[in-house]
C-alpha cells in the first residue's frame, strides 16, 4: 500500500455521525480529483456500504482482494461485503478482529493513494489499536462529536487516544448541532484544548435521508449542510498539505 496521507476518523461514542463524516469526507476527496480509500474497521456495525448504495456488491479476487470501486477515484473496503446477510451478527475477540485489519491492509490492492480515510468503530480499543500498530505515518485524526456535555467527555478519550499514540489530531467535527443537542459545546471545548475546530453540521434530516439511500449528502452542493461540509474537507486538506 503507497498511501500519501492516511486519516482516522474516530468517535468517543456511538451515534454521532462518525461514518457519516467518513463516508462523504472520503466522497468529496474524490470528487475533487484525489485518489481515495475508503476502508471501513467498524467490525460489529459496518455501515459505509449502506451509506453508499453498495450493500449487494462483492469483492474480487486475484492473488490479493480487490476493493471495491464506487466511483474512478473512490475504493471501499468493508467486512461487510463479505458477509451472507446484512444483519448477521461478528462474534470476535481482538486477535480476529486484528488478524482482518491486518488483511485489509496488506492482502487488498488500494494501488497509490492520495487519501486513506479509515472509518472506526467507537471507542479507543482493538480496531484503533491495531491500525495506528499496521499504518505507518498516519497523518491525523479527525474527531466526530455532538455538542452535548456526555459526548465531550468522550471526545476527551478520543483526544487523549490520539495523543498517547503520537497521532496529530486533524481537528474536531460538530455534527448534530443545534435543536435538541444545543450547540457550541465542540468549539468551546477545542479552543480549551488547543485543538482545531472544523467546523460544525447542523441537525439536518436530510443528511439522515441520504444515508437510508445510500448517497453522499454532499453531493447536493446547493444545501446548507454541504457547503458547511465543504468548508471542513477544505481544513482537512490544508492540514495534510502542511
Amino acid at each position: 500500500m503507497e498511501v500519501k496521507n492516511t486519516i482516522l476518523v474516530l468517535s468517543g461514542k456511538g451515534g454521532v455521525g462518525k461514518t457519516t463524516v467518513a463516508v462523504n469526507l472520503a466522497y468529496e476527496l474524490s470528487r475533487r480529483g484525489f485518489k481515495t480509500g475508503l476502508m471501513d474497521v467498524d467490525i460489529h456495525g459496518p455501515n459505509v456500504p449502506k451509506m453508499l448504495g453498495m450493500e449487494e456488491m462483492k469483492p474480487e479476487t486475484n492473488d490479493n482482494i480487490l476493493p471495491i470501486m464506487f466511483n474512478e477515484n473512490l475504493y471501499v473496503m468493508s467486512i461487510a461485503f463479505f458477509l451472507e446477510e446484512s444483519d448477521s451478527a461478528i462474534l470476535w475477540r481482538g486477535p480476529l478482529k486484528h488478524k482482518l485489519i491486518r488483511q485489509f491492509v496488506e492482502d487488498v490492492e488500494w494501488g497509490k493513494l492520495d487519501y486513506l480515510v479509515v472509518d472506526f468503530p467507537p471507542g479507543t480499543g482493538d480496531e484503533p489499536l491495531s491500525i495506528s500498530q499496521l499504518l505507518k505515518n498516519i497523518t491525523g485524526s479527525v474527531i466526530v462529536s455532538t455538542p452535548q456535555q456526555v459526548a465531550l467527555l468522550d471526545v476527551a478519550k478520543a483526544v487523549n487516544f490520539s495523543e498517547r499514540l503520537n497521532i496529530p489530531v486533524i481537528g474536531i467535527i460538530e455534527n448534530m448541532s443545534g435543536g435538541v443537542f444545543g450547540s457550541g459545546g465542540v468549539e468551546k471545548f477545542a479552543k480549551s484544548k488547543g485543538i482545531n475546530f472544523l467546523g460544525s453540521l447542523k441537525l439536518d434530516k436530510m443528511i439522515a435521508e441520504s444515508g437510508d439511500l445510500g448517497e453522499p449528502f454532499i453531493k447536493d452542493h446547493n444545501s446548507d449542510s454541504s457547503k458547511s461540509f465543504e468548508k471542513i474537507v477544505d481544513k482537512v486538506i490544508s492540514f495534510c498539505n502542511q
